[in-house]
C-alpha cells in the first residue's frame, strides 16, 4: 500500500514537471539561430531544476543567460585567443573521467600567471564550454578538480574574480557542475573561503566538497568519485600530473573544429567565420529570445 503511494506520488511529480517544462517552452516562442541550438529540452530542464521548477525564475534566468551569451560570445572563442592563459596549466580538462564518466577540470590555482580578470574568465568559459563539448551523450554534468600546490594569498585570484567565476558558473552553467573538491586548501584559504562563499547558492554549495588526505573520509569520498589509477597523485591517486601545453594546445585546435560545426560556423586558423551552407548571418546571430503576447 505505502509503495503504491509512494509511485502514485513519484508519478504525479513527474506529470507536474512535464506540464511545466512544455509551459517553459511554450512562454519562449520560436528560437532562432543559436539560441534555438542552445535551448534544447534538456537545457530548458537544467534551467527549470535550478530554479526548484519555477517556471517564471527559469525563465528569468534563461533570458539573462542568452542576453550574457549574445555579447560574450562562449561558442566563438577559440583556443589561438587563450593559450597564453594556459600556459601554466593553471585550468585544463584532465584526459580522464570520473567514475560516472564526466569530464573532469583541474584547476591549479596556485599557478595563476596573469592578472587581467577579462582574459581568465575568457580561458576558464573556453574550458567549461569545452568540457560540456566532450561529454558523453549519457551526461550532462562536469566535475572540478582543485589543486592548492602552491598556492598563497599572493597568488590567489582576486575575490572580483572569484566572484565573477561563480557567477558564471551557477547563472549561465545551471546544474553543469556535478561536485568541486577543493583538495589540501591550507589554513590560510579559510580567510579567502570566508568571503568567497556568500556569493555562492544553495544549489551549488553542497557541491563543493572540501578534501584533506589523512581524512578517511576525504579519502573515501575521493574514491567514490575517481579511479585511484586514474587519479594524479596530487589528489591521492596513483597517476602522474603532467601537463603538456603543446600537447593540449592541439587537442584544444582540434575541438574548435567541433566547435564551429556544432554552431554553424567555419573554423580558420585566424578566426570563425559565418557558415554559408544553410545559414545567413542574420539567422546564426546570437538573439534575445521572443516570449508570445
Amino acid at each position: 500500500m505505502f509503495r503504491r503511494k509512494h509511485t502514485e506520488q513519484e508519478n504525479n511529480e513527474v506529470a507536474l514537471r512535464e506540464a511545466k517544462f512544455k509551459e517553459l517552452k511554450s512562454l519562449l516562442g520560436q528560437l532562432y539561430g543559436r539560441s534555438s541550438l542552445y535551448c534544447s529540452d534538456a537545457c530548458l530542464k537544467r534551467y527549470l531544476e535550478a530554479r526548484n521548477w519555477n517556471v517564471d525564475k527559469a525563465k528569468k534566468m534563461l533570458e539573462e543567460t542568452l542576453k550574457w551569451r549574445s555579447t560574450f560570445k562562449p561558442e566563438e572563442i577559440r583556443w589561438d585567443e587563450v593559450s597564453g592563459e594556459g600556459e601554466t596549466g593553471k585550468v585544463y580538462k584532465a584526459g580522464f573521467h570520473d567514475r560516472s564518466g564526466r569530464t573532469v577540470l583541474i584547476l591549479r590555482p596556485g599557478l595563476q600567471n596573469t592578472k587581467s580578470l577579462e582574459n581568465n574568465m575568457k580561458h576558464l568559459v573556453y574550458l567549461i564550454e569545452n568540457a560540456i563539448l566532450n561529454l558523453p551523450e549519457d551526461q550532462e554534468q562536469m566535475s572540478w578538480l582543485i589543486d592548492f600546490t602552491d598556492w598563497t594569498l599572493s597568488t590567489s585570484v582576486p575575490i572580483k574574480s572569484a566572484r565573477e567565476t561563480i557567477n558564471i558558473l551557477q547563472n549561465h552553467y545551471p546544474e553543469r557542475l556535478a561536485v568541486a573538491f577543493l583538495y589540501n586548501p591550507p589554513r590560510l584559504f579559510e580567510a579567502f573561503w570566508k568571503i568567497v562563499k556568500y556569493f555562492i547558492d544553495a544549489k551549488t554549495f553542497i557541491k563543493v566538497k572540501f578534501v584533506y588526505p589523512k581524512n578517511p573520509e576525504s579519502v573515501e569520498l575521493m574514491s567514490s568519485f575517481f579511479d585511484e589509477a586514474n587519479l594524479p597523485t596530487e589528489f591521492g591517486g596513483k597517476a602522474l600530473l603532467q601537463y603538456n601545453h603543446e600537447e593540449f594546445s592541439k587537442q584544444m585546435n582540434q575541438d574548435d573544429v567541433k566547435t564551429a560545426n556544432f554552431w554553424g560556423l567555419v573554423h580558420s586558423n585566424n578566426h570563425q567565420q559565418h557558415a554559408s551552407k544553410g545559414f545567413s548571418g542574420a539567422e546564426i546571430a546570437p538573439e534575445t529570445i521572443q516570449t508570445n503576447p
